[in-house]
């Protein structure tokens, strides 16, 4: 392994991880959308902005007839996820391709994916403060998608009685759904994460549907940690430890 990278294991989700030492890292929030979201028998999967590959990685692990793709458009990011399957021996249910979720349609039919799920970037260009550490700026600012473009991309991706999954920042949870609501796409789950009980959400996770009505369902909170060390029942099963 080069000095600039690390191997990390998730050692709940029998998976080693290669990661860049100093730049991005995988957090807490991929985790939390692969619990969230709901894997049906032999589904088929997309990651919009998968990174390391982490979300598929995952799901493949927890679902042996499910098969995934991840999109990525970072060269450098697509290439560590390509390494990561390979790494993990998953390469027959995993494929990686480059792209960004905005050109999602040169490269796959309309309707082909039973679930999609993305955790994309939450700022908008040019706001907060800029981090030194390479590709963090490209998973936290949005550059050569926006919000608009995935979920317009998730909408065309999935089969009609499919579901999208997505985990968002709660301060612009308003014009998610008013993106949503203007591609036609019902929100019928929100769960919102607490690093906290006491403190307000620090993410949110929903779940759409196209074609189809129904009620949104807001589920309990889920708190990320009892005080400020020890980590809840559900957040530390999640995670692993």
């Amino acid at each position: 392994m080069p000095d600039t990278e690390t191997v990390d294991e998730l050692r709940a989700y029998d998976l080693r991880l290669i990661q860049r030492r100093h730049g991005y890292r995988f957090s807490l929030d991929p985790l939390l959308l692969c619990a969230f979201a709901t894997v049906d028998g032999a589904a088929r999967v997309v990651d919009l902005g998968t990174g390391s590959g982490i979300i598929p990685l995952v799901l493949a692990r927890q679902h042996g007839e499910a098969t995934f793709v991840g999109v990525e458009v970072q060269e450098a990011m697509a290439g560590l996820a390509e390494r990561n399957v390979a790494l993990n021996g998953l390469s027959d249910r995993i494929e990686v391709m480059r792209g960004d979720a905005a050109g999602v349609r040169r490269h796959f039919p309309v309707s082909s994916f039973d679930l999609v799920l993305s955790n994309p970037p939450y700022r908008k260009r040019g706001t907060g403060r800029i981090s030194p550490k390479a590709g963090r700026d490209d998973a936290r600012h949005e550059s050569t998608a926006t919000l608009a473009d995935f979920l317009a991309a998730a909408k065309y991706l999935v089969r009609p009685t499919g579901r999208i999954c997505f985990i968002y920042h709660p301060g612009r949870l308003a014009e998610l759904f008013a993106e949503a609501s203007l591609l036609k796409l019902t929100a019928l789950r929100l769960r919102l994460v607490h690093g906290v009980r006491e403190a307000e959400a620090r993410m949110a996770l929903v779940e759409f549907v196209k074609g189809r009505g129904g009620e949104l369902r807001v589920l309990p909170p889920l708190i990320v940690r009892e005080g400020e060390s020890a980590y809840t029942d559900e957040a530390a099963a999640i995670l692993g430890v």
